[in-house]
């Protein structure tokens, strides 16, 4: 069986790297002309560590990140609102949690590709059957023919479009700023992403290998407001000086040419990730979500790994894709869902409300944060 994956994103690369691990004949088409180390810092929780080590490459990945142990969401004065601790699960769960330079991740699964496995420069325009058989064709002139077309062509798919004209990226009404530096000599939490809301937006802030600091921060804006794409680390420092330490001194020790800047959007979940019973949607193409939860590229891991698991324990390649659609589109659907709702709750500007939120969330019981951490990591493989 031949199998394309457009899409060379964690999704398609980590597709890549479980189909080829069952012998499968895989090419990956990416539209880009090179691989670039972009990106920023991304955080890789349980589930995606324990989907890395179904791949054989949680080692490997290890090497490059850093270990923490919770994520904590703090107040405009650095009080806990919530501590999302994976030490509440046990010793199985309590060094499980990385965060990466994305550029770092993307290194490690491109180097577990097979030879020639890769194609740049290969936008994909469309597709169209033959028969049993898919024909992929690109913006270079060129077309190829495969038995099992997997999209991971990111939340503006092109496959997305063709088969659910319909299904379109819906902003959340936020915008966001995010970069990699060298520590500054600021005493940090190593084993701690820690998250502050404040009525002006919200921070978040994770130690790095290498003595390097990955943070973000969200505001609320229009869509594609230039006057947010003009902002400079110290126009968003100085919208964070009534925050906690160190927030403003960490944006403001940032470069300008360090900052990335994007709107954040999801889609609206959708019912099915198979169609024609030889396509396959997968990663954001399927399942877009705000970054609230940390679980965007966690979730493309996870499909990565139960598609390999499908396909390997099923020998009708119907049956076995909708084994895939089964186990993945409630549990994507409902994080999807959770995220928009605690993205709509973290960007509150009344400071009333604020506090107002900050006390229902601190008064949630132990053992409430304890299963909701356990449904979210503890994943079906």
């Amino acid at each position: 069986m031949r199998v394309a994956i457009v899409g060379a994103g964690i999704g398609g690369l980590c597709t890549a790297v479980a189909l080829q691990n069952l012998g499968l004949d895989v090419s990956i088409y990416e539209a880009a002309p090179v691989i670039k180390p972009v990106g920023a810092g991304i955080g890789l929780a349980a589930n995606a560590i324990l989907g890395l080590k179904r791949l054989g490459i949680e080692q490997a990945v290890f090497e490059k990140g850093h270990q923490v142990t919770s994520l904590r969401m703090l107040d405009v004065d650095g009080k806990i609102i919530s501590n999302q601790d994976t030490e509440l699960l046990g010793p199985d769960f309590a060094n499980v949690n990385l965060v990466i330079h994305r550029s770092e991740l993307h290194e490690v699964l491109l180097s577990r590709l097979l030879p020639n496995s890769l194609h740049l420069n290969k936008e994909l325009l469309s597709f169209r059957r033959k028969k049993e058989n898919l024909i992929l064709c690109f913006s270079d002139g060129s077309s190829s023919v495969t038995n099992l077309l997997i999209a991971a062509d990111g939340i503006r798919s092109v496959v997305r479009q063709q088969l659910i004209p319909d299904s379109k990226p819906r902003y959340a009404g936020y915008t966001c700023w995010r970069a990699v530096i060298e520590n500054p000599n600021i005493p940090l939490n190593e084993m701690a992403s820690v998250e502050t809301w404040t009525a002006a937006g919200r921070v978040g802030m994770s130690p790095l290998s290498h003595n390097r600091i990955y943070w973000y921060c969200c505001m609320n804006a229009k869509e594609n407001d230039s006057c947010m794409r003009e902002m400079k680390p110290k126009d968003l420092a100085d919208s964070f000086l009534n925050a906690h330490t160190p927030i403003a001194e960490i944006i403001r020790s940032t470069a300008p040419e360090q900052l990335i800047w994007s709107d954040v959007f999801d889609i609206k979940p959708l019912q099915h990730f198979v169609y024609e019973d030889n396509i396959v949607l997968l990663g954001d193409a399927a399942h877009a979500t705000t970054p609230n939860m940390g679980q965007g590229a966690c979730q493309a891991i996870e499909d990565a790994v139960v598609l390999a698991q499908c396909l390997a324990t099923q020998s009708d390649l119907a049956t076995a894709l909708k084994q895939y659609e089964k186990r993945r589109v409630k549990r994507t659907k409902r994080i999807i869902w959770q995220s928009r709702l605690l993205g709509w709750m973290a960007h509150w500007e009344s400071p009333f409300w604020c506090r107002f939120r900050n006390g229902i969330l601190r008064s949630v019981p132990k053992i409430v944060t304890k299963k909701q951490i356990a449904w979210l990591f503890k994943v079906d493989f």
